[in-house]
């Protein structure tokens, strides 16, 4: 696949990818960055709206996998609190763990997506494996390196302005 910086598409959180639009790009796998992304990495507890949404993804055909780097069982424990799939090490950028989800749901990579906080590691992975990729305001960057990191990716968030949900 390319090389690409750009994601597919750009929501403000995840709680702004329905079903309806997901299906309108012919997804049916929604894999999802773990920490900056569903939670902030300080805490495992989604917020009430997260938790619906949550819901509301569980209930609709659409299946759901969180395909995280972390090596921390909070992912483990909160993916099994919630009744969601989850890789753990999974080395974003690199395609280990998006292709052990892809191998595990036995899906091609069109028909899934990727949604995450971080264009280096989830954008840059899901493009890389031919994944449709949603990037997604980080919920919280709390020191220095991920405001850092977020400036770093200003001029791709930018270049891909127009792909808002």
């Amino acid at each position: 696949m390319p090389f690409s910086l750009l994601p597919k598409a750009i929501a403000r959180d995840v709680t702004q990818i329905t079903p309806q639009y997901l299906h309108s790009q012919g997804i049916r796998l929604l894999m999802m960055d773990f920490d900056n992304t569903i939670v902030p990495y300080t805490t495992d507890v989604p917020t009430t709206e997260v938790r619906q949404w949550l819901e509301m993804m569980k209930a609709s055909d659409i299946k759901l996998c969180v395909v995280s780097n972390s090596k921390r069982e909070r992912v483990k424990v909160f993916c099994a609190k919630y009744g969601i799939d989850c890789i753990t090490h999974a080395k974003k950028p690199f395609s280990k763990g998006i292709r052990e989800c892809l191998a595990r749901y036995d899906l091609g990579a069109s028909v899934c997506a990727l949604v995450g906080d971080q264009i280096y590691t989830d954008t840059l992975g899901a493009n890389g494996c031919g994944v449709f990729s949603i990037l997604v305001k980080a919920i919280d960057n709390h020191n220095f390196w991920l405001k850092a990191r977020h400036v770093l990716e200003l001029p791709f968030i930018f270049a891909a302005k127009k792909r808002k949900i």
